[in-house]
């Protein structure tokens, strides 16, 4: 049982990749479940779009498209984000791309844990959930620091 990552854009490496993994990993558990097998490819706008058209028959960008392999309690799926969407993203909102990447991140971890995005009410509940795993971030890696 892993979490994965891989980039099929070259210019593209994650940092922080074991804190990343062990943030997912708490996540996860704080939530009653188990990690199983999650891998996220990073690509750019043109390999999203394919895999869009190919599996979802949606002809739209998107920053991530999340595959669901969720057996019982282990949380296991393929998640896709594009480094392009995430970089228009985090200027359009004023933020950092390393928080944005993380929220983008962590917006997969949530989708394989059941929660939901397509009502104003599932969007919002997803907003507060991303924001919640942020702050765990900080807290499991910022506040040790400052001390």
């Amino acid at each position: 049982m892993s979490i994965r990552f891989s980039s099929q854009n070259r210019n593209f490496e994650l940092c922080e990749v074991e804190k990343t993994k062990k943030w997912l990993s708490e996540v996860i558990f704080r939530r009653g479940k188990k990690v199983g097998n999650v891998s996220y490819l990073f690509c750019d706008d043109e390999y999203m779009i394919e895999v869009n058209r190919q599996y979802l028959n949606h002809d739209t960008y998107t920053d991530i498209i999340t595959f669901d392999y969720v057996v019982a309690d282990f949380i296991s799926g393929d998640i896709f984000i594009s480094i392009d969407r995430v970089g228009e993203n985090a200027q359009q909102f004023a933020v950092a791309f390393e928080e944005e990447l993380r929220r983008v991140i962590v917006h997969g971890v949530l989708h394989l844990l059941g929660q939901g995005d397509k009502t104003d009410h599932e969007a919002a509940e997803m907003r507060r959930q991303e924001e919640e795993a942020l702050a765990l971030w900080n807290e499991m890696f910022h506040e040790k620091q400052m001390r």
